[in-house]
């Protein structure tokens, strides 16, 4: 597969994860449980795909663009830590879900922290 497919498809991953979150986020912010959430099926559903094709997609853009016989390149040990705390985020939200206003704040700063590594190697 070319590498624009690759990119395609990790930038729709980054959307449906934080088209999840934002509403996982919202949710808590107007005072909602777990309990109370009605789409909360669709939503984590829509947060594990996400998930999914980010990571699919992005191991194989790295290996159509480099090769992987030295490992790991450098850069990206932070953003796979980032992206392993945007993964926990529900957890997260489900238990405490009153901290959905400062993930709203915290979480698209860590996509931008993410997406800094993976541009700028």
């Amino acid at each position: 597969m070319s590498i624009q497919f690759y990119k395609l498809l990790h930038i729709f991953g980054i959307v449906l994860v934080f088209m999840a979150l934002g509403a996982q986020a919202f949710h808590g912010a107007n005072g909602g449980t777990k309990d109370t959430n009605k789409v909360r099926g669709l939503v984590m559903g829509t947060h594990g795909l996400g998930m999914l094709l980010l990571l699919v997609a992005g191991f194989g853009a790295l290996a159509k663009l480099q090769s992987m016989s030295a490992g790991l390149p450098g850069w990206l040990h932070p953003k796979l830590l980032i992206w392993v705390l945007i993964g926990a985020a529900p957890a997260i939200l489900n238990r405490k879900p009153e901290l959905g206003k400062l993930m709203w704040v915290v979480l698209p700063l860590l996509a931008v922290g993410a997406a800094y590594f993976g541009l700028n190697h």
